[in-house]
């Protein structure tokens, strides 16, 4: 990035429909906060969408955006493009025929939350490292073969950046502040925020060890989970992980039961199911394939734990679950005591 530190930075930043609210503003306030302590004006921004006029995010707060094509004039610096829900729903020429021009006169170029599937479908990120929401990780394997997806925090390549979201946004912008404005400024920026550590990259979106609360889940636990984790397409005996890891079936079901609240066999079916549901909501691969990539040999036994599960058919998830999440019904799963226990 050749920026003087003088220089005005002008960020664009494209959002669509349900788009994360606090985790756009999460990238934009540390420089707002720059600008006010500096006593300049040095950052700006304007949002802009598809068509313009306000657009409502995900929490229901509204932003009130430029049509994209009134902005293609401008020369940013910096793009972020704030997708969630159905980014395919943006891939229009009104929508990347900007973001490949402003690509082109070198502005630095990124995606937050989904935003990084905007991005490929624009060729950006072709022979690139990029990121998602873990969430939306399988999705992004399947649809941009041609792009390294890491579980990261966020991933910047060269001029092309990606972030998982949240507050991840805040460590991302940190990160460029430091490069447009110097470390005083961020260091002071970061105080200002009460984000007194600047994640940089490297850092995974699910850490091992200690969880958030501080709560620590059992080594053999974490070390199951990860062989499961691991083995989502072929899955592994749960006498084969117990034989790994050196501690009996007994002792491995009793910590589950009590650190997770499941068998190791439902758990390890659930995750299986929670890819597969990725991959029928978000690709267009076919459920057959879907079910061989989630570890189920059977295309029936996958369809009755699929519906079991989510409380429908994975061909009706594929039309329903393309639908944002606050404007359907979510039929939770509630697992029955020792429902399944010999399922595989």
């Amino acid at each position: 990035m050749s920026i003087d530190q003088t220089d005005t930075v002008r960020i664009v930043v494209l959002v669509t429909p349900h788009f994360n609210v606090s985790a756009t503003t999460s990238f934009i306030d540390p420089f707002r906060v720059a600008n006010y302590l500096t006593g300049t004006a040095r950052f700006s921004w304007t949002f802009v969408s598809d068509r313009g006029g306000p657009v409502s995010s995900s929490s229901g707060l509204s932003v009130d955006t430029k049509a994209i094509a009134d902005a293609d004039a401008v020369k940013p610096d910096l793009v972020l493009v704030s997708t969630s829900w159905t980014p395919e729903r943006h891939y229009t020429d009104r929508v990347l025929g900007p973001l490949k021009k402003w690509a082109r006169g070198g502005a630095v170029v990124g995606g937050l939350d989904t935003g990084a599937f905007v991005l490929a479908k624009a060729g950006l990120l072709a022979d690139r490292t990029a990121t998602v929401h873990y969430e939306h990780i399988d999705a992004l394997i399947e649809v941009a073969p041609d792009t390294t997806v890491s579980e990261d925090l966020y991933v910047i390549d060269d001029r092309f950046f990606s972030c998982c979201g949240g507050s991840a946004s805040t460590d991302l912008a940190l990160h460029f502040l430091r490069n447009y404005s110097g470390v005083s400024v961020a260091n002071a920026a970061s105080r200002y925020l009460f984000h007194h550590h600047i994640r940089g990259e490297g850092h995974s979106q699910n850490p091992k060890g200690t969880e958030p609360t501080g709560y620590a889940t059992p080594g053999a636990v974490r070390r199951a989970i990860d062989l499961m984790e691991q083995n989502l397409e072929d899955p592994l005996s749960i006498p084969d992980i117990c034989a790994r890891l050196g501690v009996s079936q007994r002792q491995l079901s009793r910590l589950f039961r009590h650190y997770v609240r499941r068998s190791p066999i439902e758990y390890y079916r659930d995750i299986r199911l929670d890819r597969a549901r990725g991959l029928v909501t978000q690709t267009e691969m076919k459920l057959s394939e879907i079910a061989a990539a989630s570890g189920f040999n059977s295309q029936v036994h996958f369809s009755r734990s699929y519906k079991k599960r989510f409380g429908l058919s994975p061909g009706s998830d594929r039309i329903e679950g393309r639908v944002p999440f606050e404007f359907r019904a979510w039929p939770m799963y509630s697992p029955r005591p020792g429902a399944h226990e010999t399922e595989q």
